[in-house]
């Protein structure tokens, strides 16, 4: 297993190591905590699979800045995503998993790469299926542009503009086994 880079992929580009990973999320908690007074009324939830491990770990950065626990959560999109009826296979459905109830509350939805917009609209459908929070954010490791929805993040790791037919591919070394990074992976010359 290369510690370069993600295992099969030849021509990609790290964006982010392990270390610079850390320090970019340990930013965000620091914005997070800054633009909401009242963070006993926070809940960061994030979109499976990597999005729940990166709100685990902006949470446990929270703690250690504030001394203060701070709720987290698991939003499965998979039924609200408006794609549903035009993929080759249907999604697997995970188990949404939100501290209840969610009215009077600040929710910041936590995702790895921010594309399109259509996963974290479909991630507030899901949440408006369990209540309605006071407030809803949104955090994201990478934003990579290209948005087809009005939808801008409130807390960023890293801006990467990206051509469309790029990737960005996240690793985290407790989900995918690999070290945790981030890297841009160029299209095949073929493509």
């Amino acid at each position: 297993m290369s510690k370069t880079r993600p295992t099969n992929e030849s021509d990609a580009v790290r964006i982010f190591d392990a270390e610079t990973m850390q320090r970019a999320l340990r930013r965000i908690a620091h914005e997070i905590i800054e633009r909401n007074r009242d963070l006993s009324a926070l809940v960061l939830v994030g979109i499976p699979a990597r999005g729940v491990e990166l709100a685990r770990r902006i949470a446990t950065d929270i703690e250690a800045i504030e001394k203060v626990n701070v709720a987290t959560g698991v939003i499965d999109v998979s039924m609200h995503r408006d794609d549903i009826g035009t993929r080759a296979a249907l999604p697997v459905v995970k188990v949404s998993q939100l501290p209840l109830p969610l009215d009077r509350r600040t929710v910041v939805i936590v995702d790895d790469v921010l594309f399109t917009g259509r996963t974290c609209r479909a991630a507030m459908d899901a949440i408006s299926s369990f209540g309605r929070p006071a407030c809803i954010q949104l955090a994201a490791l990478v934003d990579r542009g290209h948005r087809e929805l009005p939808i801008r993040p409130d807390f960023v790791g890293k801006n990467l503009p990206t051509a469309r037919a790029e990737r960005v591919r996240v690793r985290l070394e407790n989900i995918d086994h690999e070290p945790d990074g981030v890297w841009l992976l160029k299209p095949e010359k073929n493509e």
